[in-house]
């Protein structure tokens, strides 16, 4: 038989009674170090008679003493030295063995939270190419409004969309409005869409915010400023929880909604949806990446986040 298919010879096995139980072990590790059985069982969750008797126990299957007992201390013999360096050296190479088991098994992963409409209308299309170029990370999306403690929730990455005065972090992109609606819309010449007046016949698609204090359009302001309005008057209206779902309606031929870019920029680029009067505003709000402490240690954090900055940076070339 050639040598590189000899079986390896099998490794000398150690009778069970040989070795004390790994649990009186972890009581004499305890006891050694604190010198005191007290203490050991408080350490260990025992009480002092339980870690005397199974230090009683590893001295018995020795045959010879391990401490010297005093009337208010204990001192290590001979023997128990040569036991405590022995047995602490084993526990030390069986925690770093099973730390090093538990991290080659442990699944690499990477929490990141957002609002729904960047998840579903910028994150979410391009996800596949992050997950391509990672293959071995998990990606968990918390989708909400809510800003999330990133620590209490354990959350790696965050995308905050704050005004630009309130940015904290590194920032992805800035954002512009601009009315959107399908081709279709547009191409109706029953209901022309040539200028803002022409909206007056048309439905207007809006995200309920259940503040009310704030107007039907208050996204549209910016643009209304711009274009030296002084409000948009629309015929009807439908109202939505989520932005993505007045998008979805927008793309149908329901109405005209207010488009965010870069957000948008895929829709408009495929002419899925058109901007019936041209160019945009700036909202004054923006995107910004900011890390938990989980994700500051997270070498797969950081990657998506170079990611994330990677993908803003083509999707300004759609602009």
């Amino acid at each position: 038989m050639h040598p590189k298919n000899a079986k390896a010879p099998d490794a000398p096995s150690i009778p069970r009674q040989e070795l004390p139980a790994l649990d009186l072990l972890r009581s004499f590790e305890a006891a050694a170090r604190h010198l005191s059985f007290t203490r050991a069982a408080s350490e260990l969750f025992l009480t002092q008679s339980a870690v005397s008797r199974q230090i009683q126990q590893v001295e018995a299957s020795l045959g010879v003493p391990l401490f010297e007992r005093r009337h208010r201390s204990l001192e290590l013999t001979e023997a128990g030295r040569i036991m405590q360096r022995a047995v602490v050296d084993c526990l030390e190479r069986l925690r770093d063995a099973t730390t090093r088991v538990r991290a080659a098994s442990a699944t690499r992963h990477v929490a990141i939270t957002c609002t729904p409409g960047f998840a579903s209308l910028w994150l979410i299309p391009r996800l596949a190419r992050f997950t391509q170029q990672h293959p071995a990370v998990d990606v968990r999306i918390s989708a909400t409004s809510e800003i999330l403690d990133l620590q209490r929730h354990q959350v790696d990455v965050a995308v905050r969309f704050v005004p630009t005065r309130d940015g904290d972090g590194a920032p992805l992109f800035e954002e512009s409005v601009l009315p959107v609606c399908s081709p279709k819309l547009v191409a109706d010449k029953r209901n022309p869409l040539k200028k803002p007046a022409d909206l007056a016949n048309h439905t207007l698609l809006t995200v309920d915010y259940m503040d009310p204090g704030q107007s039907l359009t208050v996204d549209w302001e910016p643009w209304i400023r711009v274009m030296g309005l002084a409000e948009v008057r629309m015929k009807n209206a439908v109202r939505f929880t989520q932005y993505a779902d007045a998008i979805a309606a927008a793309v149908a031929g329901q109405g005209v909604a207010i488009g965010r870019l870069p957000l948008l920029a895929e829709l408009l680029r495929d002419k899925r949806l058109v901007a019936p009067f041209g160019g945009g505003a700036a909202s004054q709000r923006g995107y910004y990446i900011v890390f938990g402490e989980s994700g500051r240690r997270n070498p797969d954090a950081q990657a998506f986040a170079a990611w994330l900055r990677a993908e803003a940076e083509s999707a300004r070339q759609l602009l």
